[in-house]
């Protein structure tokens, strides 16, 4: 409530009130974000930063448990984010380049904020020393991204594959190498690049990938690629696997083709009533898919009413909304279904 108030309070004007709203909470990470976010362009950031650096040398000076629960651990970050909009970037580099080094600072945002920040300034040197040491796992992807943007496009490529051959777990430095070679109109590289993850439960760069092509317009590459996964992958993620290719065909204009496809898949497959719906939004078949989402009681109320507003009617989306208590009680039930499809507690009474 004070966040929304404090807003309201900056977008009529009347700041100083906003801060005051905002000033009793600043030890929450999400209403210093605001304080920040309110306060830009407003000409009072050394206001700004009298009230972050007493919790941000806190965060800096943490240690042992009080680390884990330390709140806001992201003042360090917003601090040299004030300094920085305050032309104040050698202060900023400086102060977190000090941090980092001593480890003193609580969450990876803050080493993530430093990177950026360099990049942003075009410190490629700091960046090197940054990105291909002991944090290259989190950092080294801003480097490369730095030399590029340096217009040495070739050495980006040729550091984030040097650390791919040569790294215990290489596969966090394929999405940056993978990203750079989409830049550089290079897909056929960018897909080799991936494709070692394309079957992994975890760190999976198909998804990825696969919207890569489709900001590229290649969409029938996407679709062959997925149409390329085993049936042990399909068994695994069936609901992605479906609803993606649904929603392919359909990015494709195949929009017969999708539906088509559609009515062969289980009818209870999780988002596949929304899918479809979407497809015949697409072709201009809007009753039609809106008769299929009203049938549907796992669909959320919520989508029937986007649809209608997204076509102009919103009265009758509201019109058609259930009531808070309606949804508080559906919300019960859906609760209760779920707690009796799990059994009663084993655990001893």
């Amino acid at each position: 409530m004070c966040h929304d108030f404090a807003e309201l309070l900056a977008k009529v004007g009347r700041l100083n009130e906003a801060i005051t709203v905002l000033r009793p909470h600043l030890d929450r990470e999400w209403i210093l974000s605001t304080l920040v976010e309110l306060t830009e362009g407003q000409s009072c950031d050394e206001e700004v930063l009298e009230l972050i650096a007493p919790r941000a040398q806190r965060a800096r000076s943490a240690r042992g448990e009080e680390r884990w629960k330390f709140s806001p651990s992201n003042a360090q970050d917003l601090e040299a984010q004030v300094l920085e909009r305050a032309s104040r970037v050698d202060e900023a580099v400086q102060m977190l380049g000090a941090d980092i080094g001593a480890g003193d600072f609580i969450i990876q945002n803050t080493l993530i904020a430093y990177a950026e920040l360099l990049r942003r300034h075009g410190r490629v040197e700091e960046l090197r020393v940054l990105g291909t040491g002991e944090r290259a796992g989190e950092t080294l992807a801003y480097y490369a991204r730095a030399l590029e943007d340096d217009g040495q496009v070739g050495e980006a490529e040729a550091v984030l594959r040097r650390f791919i051959a040569a790294a215990e777990y290489p596969d966090r430095f394929r999405w940056p190498l993978i990203e750079l070679l989409g830049r550089q109109g290079r897909l056929e590289e960018a897909i080799e690049v991936g494709r070692p993850t394309f079957d992994y439960l975890d760190a999976c760069l198909f998804e990825s990938v696969i919207h890569l092509l489709h900001e590229n317009g290649r969409l029938d590459d996407a679709l062959e690629l997925l149409d390329e996964r085993s049936a042990e992958f399909v068994e695994e993620h069936p609901s992605w696997f479906h609803s993606n290719r649904i929603w392919l065909l359909g990015e494709a204009d195949r929009h017969e083709e999708a539906l088509a496809y559609a009515r062969t898949l289980p009818p209870d497959l999780y988002g596949l009533t929304v899918s479809k719906a979407w497809i015949l939004d697409e072709m201009g078949r809007v009753e039609e898919a809106l008769a299929l989402l009203r049938t549907d009681t796992e669909v959320q109320p919520s989508e029937v009413a986007e649809l209608l507003i997204r076509h102009g009617r919103a009265a009758e989306a509201i019109a058609g909304m259930p009531s808070l208590a309606e949804q508080h009680a559906a919300s019960r039930r859906r609760d209760a279904a779920a707690q009796a499809d799990r059994g009663p507690s084993d655990r001893p009474f």
